[in-house]
């Protein structure tokens, strides 16, 4: 990898943030939105604030900075005019124009992964901070909940859009409200309206158009969601529970009309109505086919699917026509996901199979979020530095893909935390330099390659007769 051209993707970050700055207003703001897109790369430790304003900002004169950095920092996440929508857009508009060009012979395009993630608090003052279901943790927790849209490409992914999930009784709690800047337009929304609004506000920007829809259960259970994304022309493959029911055959030829006399029809036999746990139980070996989704860290990452022509329960009625997709994973004791698609009849098993193996993207998005860029370290209480906070993490996060993306020619086995790495060194030059940052990346690659290989070894001796190719 050349020195001079990590050099000059570190020197990209200036125009990067050019890029967006009429978005922030007076030139304080802007500064202020350039120190904190630095502390949150090149930052180490919690990157808070605090530690940002005092390790990245610049007093009068260049001075040390101070006490009164870290309040015009407190106010620039809080009480600064800028809308976070607004750079929102910007970044649906540079994903569109650097990322979504890599989809091209992708057969799935560009899909759009719902999620929400938690962030633990100990006090109560937090905009929509409650006790409630923790995913991380997998028990319910004081935390404060997100809901969030990921772009997926296979030059990298981007946030697009985020907004914090606000609990019924604070919104309904006016005093609470006015305390942390909900702004008056905030109702109670669920978590699934949250993402159907998130779905068509990028969709009306007119910058990214998503060729697919996933997301968990959560959503997949929500008829409403559903039924929004199929009025709205969006194709998804969304994940669903155990025991949702399925009609196996066509409901118009299994229920008889009922004129109002009489006893009204019976319900339809177990035959024509089943749990697709149930129905997935009674599938015969043959209709199953392993897919390779993709090489994985350890091995190649194989399933075994299927998908049935169904029609779906909704609303405790009849609903359209749809794919039930199932995915069962190759242990012993295999773990069983199902899927609903509303994909046109003739779309390919292997099409929709890819779609669901893009949801670790989203997984990895917060990993790398959280890990990396700083996502969860924030201290700020308002509605308004929350999701300034989440924009500037976006930012913080699309820069290091973007660069990436554009030094994966020389190195195509860059991962994101180590084109971070790099950019740390040739940015900041804190005690590490250029060149041993760039041996210190080729070490782990090396590393992980071998790594790689082993694991790819027992998978295959482990799976003998199992022959992949893989679709990502």
């Amino acid at each position: 990898m050349a020195t001079n051209r990590v050099r000059a993707c570190a020197r990209k970050i200036t125009g990067f943030h050019e890029r967006f700055a009429s978005d922030f207003g007076r030139k304080e703001a802007r500064r202020h939105a350039l120190v904190y897109l630095k502390g949150l790369i090149l930052g180490t430790g919690r990157k808070n604030v605090e530690r940002i304003a005092l390790r990245f900002a610049e007093g009068p004169g260049g001075t040390k900075p101070g006490q009164k950095d870290v309040v015009a920092m407190q106010e620039f996440l809080t009480l600064s005019p800028w809308q976070a929508q607004e750079v929102q857009r910007k970044i649906q508009l540079t994903f569109a124009e650097e990322l979504v060009p890599s989809t091209k012979d992708w057969s799935i395009g560009t899909v759009g992964v719902v999620d929400e993630s938690a962030f633990v608090k100990s006090g109560s003052e937090s905009c929509g901070v409650k006790r409630q279901w923790c995913g991380r943790l997998g028990k319910k927790e004081n935390c404060q909940v997100g809901v969030f849209l990921v772009g997926v490409t296979p030059a990298g992914t981007a946030l697009l859009d985020h907004q914090l999930y606000l609990p019924e009784e604070w919104a309904h709690d006016r005093q609470r409200r006015k305390k942390t800047r909900v702004p008056e337009e905030i109702t109670f929304r669920t978590k699934p309206e949250i993402a159907t609004g998130q779905i068509r506000r990028v969709r009306a920007n007119g910058h990214v158009a998503f060729d697919w829809i996933t997301a968990d259960e959560l959503y997949g259970r929500n008829g409403d969601f559903l039924d929004s994304l199929e009025a709205d022309g969006q194709r998804y493959v969304v994940e669903v529970p155990a025991n949702t029911v399925v009609w196996m055959k066509d409901p118009a030829t299994q229920q008889r009309a009922w004129c109002g006399n009489g006893r009204p029809p019976k319900n339809p036999s177990r035959e024509s109505v089943q749990s697709v746990q149930g129905l997935a139980e009674s599938l015969p070996t043959a209709v199953w086919q392993v897919l390779q989704l993709r090489e994985g860290a350890k091995g190649p990452l194989a399933f075994e699917f299927t998908a049935l022509r169904v029609w779906a329960m909704r609303h405790k009625k009849a609903g359209p026509p749809i794919w039930l997709v199932i995915r069962r994973s190759l242990s012993k004791n295999p773990e069983v996901k199902y899927y609903v698609s509303n994909a046109e009849e003739h779309t390919p098993l292997e099409r929709m199979a890819l779609v669901t193996g893009t949801r670790w993207r989203v997984e990895e998005f917060f990993e790398d979020g959280k890990g990396d860029f700083g996502m969860a370290d924030y201290e700020a209480r308002a509605w308004t530095s929350w999701h300034h906070h989440m924009t500037l993490v976006a930012l913080a996060h699309l820069f290091i893909t973007t660069t990436r993306h554009e030094l994966q020619d020389d190195m195509p086995e860059l991962t994101l935390p180590l084109a971070l790495e790099l950019m740390k060194a040739t940015m900041s030059r804190p005690t590490l330099t250029e060149g041993d940052a760039i041996r210190l990346t080729e070490y782990h690659l090396h590393r992980n390659r071998v790594s790689y290989e082993s694991h790819r070894k027992s998978w295959k001796r482990k799976h003998k007769r199992i022959k992949t190719k893989p679709l990502l």
